[in-house]
C-alpha cells in the first residue's frame, strides 16, 4: 500500500483551490476573453465586458458561479461586480 504520510513526495495533494483559482478555473473552462488563451495569465482587475466577453458568456458565467459556490448572487449585484477581482472579493466575504 502507497505511503500517504506527508512529506514523502508521493502523497495527495491537499491543496485546496483558493477563491481566485476557482474564478480562473471557470473561466478557462468557459469564457473567451481577447488576447488570452486558456491557462494564459489573467488580470483579475480587467473589466470581463470590455475584454470583449459577450453578455450572454457573462450570464452564463453569473450561474456557474453560483452554482460553484453555492450562493444566490442576484443578477444585479453581479452586474456591479465588474472585474474577477471584485468578484473574487464579493466571496470571500460572504464566507467571512
Amino acid at each position: 500500500m502507497p505511503s500517504t504520510r506527508m512529506g514523502m513526495g508521493t502523497e495527495r495533494s491537499t491543496h485546496m483551490a483558493t477563491t481566485a483559482e476557482r474564478i480562473v478555473k471557470i473561466i478557462d473552462d468557459n469564457i473567451e476573453i481577447e488576447g488570452r488563451s486558456a491557462g494564459g495569465a489573467l488580470d483579475l482587475d480587467r473589466n470581463m465586458a470590455d475584454a470583449g466577453v459577450a453578455s450572454a458568456d457573462i450570464v452564463a458565467f453569473w450561474r456557474l458561479v453560483n452554482e460553484e459556490f453555492g450562493v444566490e448572487i442576484s443578477r444585479e449585484q453581479f452586474a456591479e461586480l465588474l472585474t474577477p477581482r471584485d468578484l473574487v472579493e464579493h466571496l470571500d466575504g460572504l464566507a467571512a
